[in-house]
C-alpha cells in the first residue's frame, strides 16, 4: 500500500480559482472585515495571509487594528456597528485575544448571518440539529479534504481527538451527518492509543507536538493532522508524527500543506455565502446552499 499525501495546497488553490470566477460573476463585491486585537506575530501573519487571499479571490477585504489595550466594551462596540453597516457582509475577529477580553462574549456580540467563522451559537445549534448554517472553517476543510480522497463515511468509524468547540465538536456533528460512527475523543478519555487504533479516519486536533505515534494508527486508516506546533529548533509539526504514521495510512495530511491552506478557502466561501444570503439575487439565478450544511450530504 502506497500512502496518498493529502495536499490541501493545491486542493485550496483550486476552490479559490472557482470562488474568484463566482465572486467575479456578481454585480457587487463581498466585503470581509477582519479585527485583529494587539500585536501577536502569529495573528497578524494569519490576518495578512486571509486579506491576500480575499484579494486574489476578488473579495473586499478590510483589517481593523486596534491596540493590545483596547477594552472588552470598545471591541463590542465596534463589532455593533460592523454588524450594523449593510456594506459588511463578513465579520472574524482573530483570535487569540487579550486576556481582558472574553472570547465568549466576542463571538455571541457578531451578526450570526456575519459569523464567519461558524462560532456564534445560533450558528452551532443549528450545526449541531443538522440545519444549514454557516460552519466552522477548519472543521469544513477537513470534510472537502476527505471528499476530494474519495473517503467513504457512511458507516465509516471515525475518532476525533480534540473537543474544542472550533474544531473538534463541530467537526464530529459534520462527520455524523456524513454517516460515520464516531468518537469523541480527549485528554481524560482512557486508553488514546486504543481508541485511535479503531479509526478507519483518524483526526488529530489537541494541539500537541507529534502527539499520535505511528502505533496510534490502524493498518489503512485516513489520518487528518489539524495541528500547527513550533519545535525548540524553529520547525513546525503537526499532533501526528507524521514519519511513524505515513507507512501504516492509507491517506495523511502533511504539516505544513495539509489543512492549514483549506481553513483559509473555506472562510472565503463562508464570505460568499453570507455576502448571497443577505443580497437578493439577479433574475434568473440562484443562491448556492451555504458552504457546508449538516441537512445533506455534501
Amino acid at each position: 500500500m502506497t500512502p496518498r499525501i493529502l495536499d490541501g495546497k493545491a486542493l485550496a488553490a483550486r476552490l479559490r480559482r472557482d470562488l474568484a470566477t463566482r465572486v467575479a460573476a456578481l454585480d457587487y463585491l463581498p466585503r470581509l472585515v477582519v479585527i485583529l486585537v494587539g500585536d501577536d506575530p502569529a495573528s497578524a501573519v494569519y490576518v495578512r495571509n486571509k486579506a491576500r487571499a480575499a484579494a486574489a479571490c476578488g473579495i473586499a477585504g478590510e483589517t481593523v487594528r486596534l491596540a493590545a489595550g483596547t477594552s472588552e466594551a470598545e471591541l463590542l462596540d465596534r463589532i455593533g456597528a460592523l454588524n450594523r453597516d449593510p456594506a459588511v457582509d463578513a465579520i472574524l475577529v482573530q483570535l487569540p485575544l487579550p486576556r481582558a477580553i472574553r472570547p465568549e462574549r466576542v463571538t455571541e456580540a457578531i451578526d450570526p448571518a456575519k459569523d464567519v467563522d461558524g462560532f456564534h451559537p445560533l450558528n452551532a445549534g443549528l450545526l449541531a440539529l443538522g440545519r444549514p448554517a454557516l460552519v466552522p472553517c477548519t472543521p469544513a476543510g477537513v470534510m472537502r479534504l476527505l471528499a476530494e480522497a474519495g473517503v467513504a463515511l457512511g458507516g465509516a468509524r471515525a475518532v476525533v481527538l480534540g473537543r474544542s468547540m472550533i474544531v473538534g465538536r463541530p467537526l464530529a456533528a459534520l462527520l455524523t451527518a456524513a454517516d460515520a460512527t464516531v468518537t469523541l475523543a480527549h485528554s481524560r478519555s482512557r486508553d488514546l492509543p486504543a481508541l485511535c487504533r479503531e479509526a478507519e479516519v483518524l483526526v488529530a486536533a489537541v494541539g500537541r507536538a507529534e502527539m499520535v505515534r505511528g502505533g496510534w494508527v490502524r493498518e489503512g486508516a485516513v489520518v487528518i493532522d489539524v495541528g500547527i506546533n513550533r519545535l525548540a529548533d524553529g520547525r513546525l509539526a503537526g499532533d501526528v508524527a507524521f514519519a511513524e504514521c505515513l507507512p501504516r495510512a492509507r491517506a495523511i495530511t502533511p504539516v505544513p500543506g495539509g489543512v492549514g491552506p483549506m481553513t483559509i478557502a473555506l472562510l472565503l466561501e463562508n464570505t460568499l455565502a453570507a455576502a448571497r444570503a443577505r443580497r437578493p439575487a439577479p433574475e434568473g439565478c440562484h443562491h448556492p446552499r451555504g458552504t457546508t450544511t449538516t441537512g445533506e450530504r455534501a
